[in-house]
């Protein structure tokens, strides 16, 4: 398993950005399929967006296609979502997930690897 560190998330306006990101700890992701997602309040996990290492698929949400972006560095060891446009009910909890893979997943149960998570909360 890869360890995962996520960072970037807090408070933001209603149609504000936040950038998030999602290192791999003493890893990269090269081979690898990086998924985010989220958890809002009561609510089940649900995918926002994945791609395979090299950034040549990607897959997105409906609900966030047109405002949220995923994208990796050069070094492959850090994996971002650029939010924005962002809502009130985008507040969650978005975690990072990651396999060995070169297709992109859009389920829990596919990914090994997560990270703990970082808070982003929508005020309107």
């Amino acid at each position: 398993q890869v360890q995962l560190v996520e960072s970037g998330g807090g408070l933001v306006q209603a149609g504000g950005s936040v950038r998030l990101s999602c290192a791999a700890s003493g890893h990269t992701f090269h081979g690898y399929s990086i998924g985010w997602f989220r958890q809002a309040p009561g609510k089940e996990r649900e995918f926002v967006a994945g791609m395979i290492h090299s950034g040549s698929r990607t897959a997105y949400a409906n609900f966030v296609k047109g405002r949220f972006t995923i994208s990796g560095d050069n070094a492959k060891t850090t994996v971002y979502l650029q939010m924005k446009t962002l809502k009130p009910e985008d507040t969650a909890v978005y975690y990072c997930a990651t396999r060995w893979a070169s297709r992109v997943f859009t389920t829990i149960e596919e990914y090994d690897s997560w990270g703990q998570g970082t808070q982003v909360t929508v005020s309107s």
